[in-house]
């Protein structure tokens, strides 16, 4: 079974509420585990509780499915668009 679920080419993800270091690990997870089906990662990370998972979801980050990163209207969400 996959550990995330696919809907219309996105996978969505909510690190409300971790620990930098843990919503790094497990957002890196993620992109080592998504398939080809998946074209983009929707990361929210909320934007009024401080700047530190907006940090690490917009710049700490790496994989080398990353194509580019998506600033969206909402500050609380970063979009990972997928090669």
């Amino acid at each position: 079974m996959k550990p995330y679920s696919c809907v219309n080419g996105k996978v969505t993800v909510d690190i409300h509420g971790m620990y930098p270091a843990d919503a790094k690990k497990k957002l890196e997870r993620l992109l080592a585990a998504v398939g080809e089906e998946v074209e983009a990662v929707e990361v929210i990370h909320g934007c009024h509780g401080g700047t530190a998972l907006l940090e690490v979801a917009r710049s700490q980050v790496r994989s080398k499915k990353i194509r580019r990163r998506g600033l969206e209207l909402n500050p609380g969400l970063t979009v990972y668009y997928l090669k």
